[in-house]
């Protein structure tokens, strides 16, 4: 069994890791001087649950093209510019909370550009982890992620406590903003595997194409409602954690920190016990029982007291390593190289954006209801989540399908291949099939409409002849000959040729591949 902490034997790996840990520190110790702030400055639950949204907001509005960005553009020039936008807007919310002009409103703005930098790095972060560790380390690589998230969680929310008990919040705001600024650095001195020019899609091609990959394929979808189901519940103890607090565990802000803390020990603990969890459990089994324990934290952070509260966080702090790990991994190895950041951007925005909006939601549940009843109610969510599972099980293949490219010669006359930007391709394929198969290759056929719709169709189809049952006709449009070539030698995967292969083998002969253009005035 490869061990958990293999990818920190790569030294470019290590110095982002660090990086990455030290401003995940950062960020917890900016959110919870900024709960704090607004905790001792309103009574109103809502109003403390927007912290929540304003730093997650972003990723929902800016996801997607943050993802294209990373594919189409050069992935380390767009971490260090955004990390550079963050460090600015987070020493201007020190300055600002240092000469006491800090009110709600400004603070949330603030959070949002803080935020807003965060997203439009994040799926260029994803997207370079396969140029740091072999495939085989991908999972241990996504599981490490998590660690330096939740170890910034154990260390950073304990820290900030006190800091902010001892020295207000514009200190531990003024610590996060040099947490940006050395992240900077370390990515400033990656040097990343050069891109060919000629193959950067243009945004607005990159923007359509990735739309069209998430829509045609299950089991990015999938795993992306696994997410959101589990999150969106489990949004209520992290928008009302320091409410509770505040409330009935009559904690301060200190106290607040070493409950954050108790999630952050759970979650490093997962990370040295998951990978002989897997070995005996399978990654739907994991995901149903870490919804259960999470729900068991929810519930107790509204009526147990604090020692209570503390050692099931422990327990709730594993659940959601567990939960990410598991589906951060399932993404990245099930997501192609070409569209692998727009992919992971999707699935960010799916989690940012459940919990931005799970925030304002359970936050105006408590307002109205309590913290106590809502976060029961959470909980009872979280529990349907987990037995969901059954029904809405990731698909089989998640993770482990062959991503390998093999080009494919088209063989067409000298001089006579299209303008890159001729289109749009209309390519035609000719079969013949006899007729006890014609059941099982249409069928094999629906599997290949996927494939070609992932891969850069817009429209596809097939027909049958009238008049000989033989002839069947696949058809399907590509924007233009340059997507049309990215799509035969650049992103059609092992897995796609194999599908594609399984459908041609029905064929009594080698079928015949045409291409049509519009024709001209």
């Amino acid at each position: 069994m490869e061990s958990p902490w293999a990818p920190l034997r790569r030294r470019m790996f290590l110095i982002l890791w660090l990086a990455q840990l030290g401003s995940n520190i950062g960020t917890w110790m900016q959110t919870v001087g900024a709960q704090w702030f607004l905790v001792e400055n309103s009574d109103n639950p809502a109003l403390v649950s927007l912290v929540q949204t304003a730093n997650l907001a972003p990723s929902l509005l800016l996801g997607l093209i943050a993802g294209v960005l990373a594919d189409a553009f050069n992935r380390r020039r767009l971490i260090l510019g955004a990390n550079i936008f963050a460090a600015g807007a987070a020493t201007v919310l020190t300055v600002v909370a240092a000469l006491g002009l800090l009110d709600p409103d400004s603070l949330l703005l603030y959070t949002f550009l803080i935020g807003s930098g965060m997203a439009l790095s994040a799926p260029a972060w994803q997207a370079i982890t396969p140029a740091l560790v072999p495939r085989e380390e991908i999972q241990a690589a996504a599981a490490l992620g998590s660690v330096a998230m939740n170890t910034a969680r154990a260390v950073g929310p304990a820290i900030a406590g006190l800091l902010v008990a001892l020295t207000g919040p514009a200190f531990v705001f003024g610590l996060n903003a040099l947490s940006f600024v050395g992240t900077s650095i370390a990515i400033y001195s990656w040097r990343a595997p050069q891109r060919d020019p000629d193959e950067r899609e243009h945004v607005g091609e990159a923007l359509a194409a990735g739309i069209r990959y998430i829509r045609a394929a299950p089991l990015i979808r999938r795993i992306l409602l696994r997410s959101g189901l589990f999150i969106f519940p489990a949004s209520a103890l992290y928008a009302l954690l320091p409410v509770a607090a505040n409330g009935h565990l009559g904690l301060g802000s200190a106290g607040y920190g070493l409950l954050l803390g108790a999630l952050g020990i759970g979650a490093v603990l997962g990370v040295l016990l998951l990978p002989r969890l897997r070995t005996v459990l399978k990654d739907n089994t994991l995901l149903g029982i870490s919804a259960v324990v999470f729900a068991a934290g929810t519930f107790a952070s509204g009526y147990l007291p604090a020692w209570a509260v503390a050692v099931l966080l422990v327990f709730a702090g594993f659940a959601w390593i567990s939960t990410f790990s598991t589906l951060n991994a399932a993404m990245q190895l099930t997501l192609p190289e070409w569209v692998r950041a727009r992919g992971l951007s999707v699935y960010l925005m799916v989690a940012a954006g459940t919990q931005a909006v799970g925030a304002v939601f359970w936050g105006s549940g408590a307002t109205g209801a309590g913290y106590a009843p809502t976060l029961a109610f959470a909980a009872g969510v979280l529990l349907a989540a987990g037995l969901s599972v059954a029904v809405l099980p990731l698909l089989p293949g998640t993770g482990r399908l062959d991503r390998s490219v093999a080009g494919t010669e088209l063989h067409l006359p000298s001089g006579e291949e299209p303008k890159p930007g001729a289109g749009p391709v209309t390519v035609l394929i000719s079969y013949e099939v006899p007729a006890d198969l014609s059941d099982e290759f249409v069928k094999a056929m629906h599997r290949v409409r996927l494939s070609r719709m992932r891969t850069g169709a817009t429209d596809w189809e097939l027909v049958h002849s009238v008049t000989d049952q033989d002839q069947f006709r696949e058809i399907y449009d590509v924007p233009t000959w340059r997507e049309y070539l990215r799509q035969e030698q650049t992103r059609t995967t092992g897995e796609d040729r194999r599908i594609i292969q399984a459908a041609w083998d029905l064929a009594e002969v080698e079928p015949r591949v045409r291409w049509f253009l519009p024709a001209s005035a």
